[in-house]
């Protein structure tokens, strides 16, 4: 696979990434990426806004009817597949262990959690931490077919670890590379590569 498509791959799963995320996430080197990256300002498919990058309208298109004749073998392969299957039927699971970390219940309805309370706070993490042990295989067979994915295996185990340490932030702090900021990438990440839609 191109150094080029790779980075427009993860830009389009990074959205404004920097170029030291994109080579991270991509398995790539950041002095490599700097340069394609570059390239891709020159052509005008790429806009760099204060050290960070996103695609133009006009290269996302392209990007997304590439992918078919990039990763139809992919999409062929049955281990890939059905790692990508057993994917979405935990990610519901994951959707509602977020979902009760965010809100909690008070009298009937639901509100923000402030966080307030330790236990509740404990428990969804005792419910993510499940939820990952039946993610590994999941994602060591993924990694197995496609390398690369090895990567989020890695942070997630570590996001999940902080936040199990005490740093709660881990869990879903999108201003961070947090448990649910990682796993809302793979998804996209699979999606793309599975040439499938999100569900709303």
């Amino acid at each position: 696979m191109s150094d080029t498509h790779l980075v427009l791959h993860g830009l389009a799963i990074k959205k404004n990434g920097t170029p030291e995320a994109i080579a991270d996430l991509m398995g790539l080197d950041a002095g490599d990426v700097r340069a394609v990256l570059a390239s891709l300002v020159e052509t005008q498919r790429v806009v760099e806004v204060q050290g960070k990058y996103l695609l133009a309208p006009l290269a996302r298109l392209a990007l997304d009817a590439d992918y078919a004749r990039r990763y139809g073998a992919l999409r062929a392969d049955p281990v890939f597949a059905a790692g990508y299957e057993g994917f979405e039927r935990i990610n519901g699971t994951l959707k509602q262990v977020i979902t009760d970390w965010q809100t909690i219940a008070v009298g009937g309805e639901r509100v923000l959690n402030p966080h307030a309370d330790e236990d509740y706070d404990g428990k969804i993490i005792d419910r993510l931490g499940a939820l990952h042990e039946r993610a590994e295989g999941i994602l060591a067979g993924l990694a197995g077919v496609l390398p690369r994915l090895e990567v989020y295996r890695d942070k997630l185990t570590g996001a999940l670890e902080k936040a199990e340490d005490g740093d709660i932030a881990w869990v879903s702090d999108a201003r961070i590379e947090s448990y649910h900021t990682l796993w809302f990438e793979l998804h996209e990440d699979l999606l793309r590569l599975m040439g499938r839609e999100r569900e709303d």
